[in-house]
């Protein structure tokens, strides 16, 4: 007798078309997950490449903007160049000047693009999702060049983005000066967090307006009384260095300074014979003077110039305490309200001075350079008629020293074109 030895199946049929279902089921979420895995991931490359190609786009359309070209033009061949067509089937480029919403809706220097990209999935079709569409936004400002004020808003101020407590400090007032400031306030760009600022002893700072003391960084202040307003500002934003301005170009050419030696005054144009001015000149004719040498007024000494522009190309500016300086800058032209001009290559000193009826008018502009201001008292109506703008800042000495600062005075540039990314 033959026996069965085959094994029986222990699922009955209804199990069987169970098991078939889970099956089903699994596999349905094996590509569920596999669409999530791959289809999500190529999402989110795509949505990264798409960022890129906006900002690449924005930031080449504020760009061609202000260099006056076809800005639209320009933004669709970058995004094309990155991968984003405007096809209008699996991509859209979009542009608009003012952006359509957000913080810089209906502000015409800034200008959006928006990429709109349909991505055909692998497995996400299977689930009902045949398309994945990715939206990015980015909105780049384009500011144009413009003419005006270096400074806005500050008669004084330190340009180094960092100093020392120690030594090389931002802007120290010490001694009993008093520096009283009419028409503008103080920046110092320093971001030190402790001694951007520094006053000590009796050293005073007194804003006669509604204008502000700023430090980028942190101060000390000895005698919190002898400052004006306070507390003063802290944790402004900085500036760049070197400055967003257009540099001043006033020059010589090939014009040689000479002596009249009859009348003691000195006609404007290069000066390298020693230092300046030279012995027995007490008068500067109106004009540029090109100074290759130190620019020294000893003591009881007497200068006088209108419409004059001082360029330091080397040396240093020593003025003495009894030297009488009265100097102006020119009031038209394109040097109009420039008096002192140290470019930025020249880190010398400035040492600013005078007796007590000395005046000096328009922009001293040193940014590299230390300025030091050590007296010109107010007794006789002595000031300083200007902005001044340097590298370090010290004041020093006993005077009470007033600084005038009116824009129509002083030295107006073309602050450089701004191209950003704004979101």
């Amino acid at each position: 007798m033959k026996k069965n030895l085959s094994t029986p199946s222990t699922l009955k049929p209804g199990e069987r078309g169970q098991a078939i279902i889970l099956i089903i089921f699994s596999i349905i979420g094996l590509i569920g997950m596999s669409a999530l895995a791959i289809d999500g991931g190529n999402a989110y490359i795509d949505s990264r490449r798409a960022e890129t190609a906006a900002s690449a786009a924005a930031l080449t359309a504020a760009l061609t903007r202000i260099e006056g070209g076809n800005w639209r033009a320009a933004a669709l061949a970058t995004a094309m160049t990155n991968g984003y067509n405007n096809d209008g089937v699996t991509n859209i480029v979009e542009m608009n000047t003012p952006p359509l919403s957000g913080p810089y809706e209906g502000n015409s220097e800034y200008i959006e693009v928006i990429i709109t990209s349909r991505l055909r999935t692998y497995f996400g079709v299977v689930v009902g999702i045949p398309y994945i569409t990715n939206v990015v936004n980015v909105v780049a400002h384009s500011k144009p060049a413009e003419i005006g004020e270096m400074f806005p808003g500050y008669a004084l101020i330190s340009l180094a983005p960092k100093s020392q407590c120690d030594q090389r400090i931002s802007f120290w007032i010490h001694s009993e000066a008093t520096i009283n400031l009419v028409g503008g306030g103080l920046f110092v760009n320093s971001s030190n967090p402790d001694c951007a600022f520094i006053s000590f002893g009796s050293g005073s700072i007194r804003v006669r307006d509604a204008s502000r003391i700023s430090v980028v960084g942190g101060a000390q202040i000895q005698k919190p009384q002898l400052i004006t307003p306070f507390p003063i500002e802290t944790g402004i934003a900085p500036i760049p260095y070197p400055p967003p301005y257009k540099e001043p170009n006033p020059g010589c050419g090939s014009k040689i300074a000479e002596v009249d030696e009859l009348t003691g005054i000195l006609s404007s144009g290069n000066w390298d014979e020693g230092p300046f001015p030279p012995e027995g000149v007490t008068m500067l004719e109106g004009g540029v003077y090109c100074i290759q040498d130190d620019f020294t007024v000893g003591e009881g000494q007497t200068l006088e110039g209108s419409g004059v522009v001082i360029v330091m190309e080397d040396g240093d500016i020593r003025i003495s305490g009894s030297a009488t300086v009265n100097l102006s800058a020119p009031k038209s032209g394109p040097n109009e309200g420039l008096l002192i001009y140290m470019p930025i290559g020249n880190q010398g000193i400035i040492a600013l001075n005078g007796s007590d009826d000395s005046s000096y008018m328009g922009t001293i502009y040193a940014p590299g350079a230390d300025i030091r201001i050590n007296g010109l008292g107010n007794t006789r109506g002595g000031a300083y008629h200007s902005q001044i703008i340097g590298y370090y800042i010290e004041v020093d000495g006993s005077d009470n020293i007033y600084i005038k600062y009116k824009d129509e005075q002083n030295y107006d540039t073309f602050t450089m074109p701004e191209v950003t990314l704004s979101k």
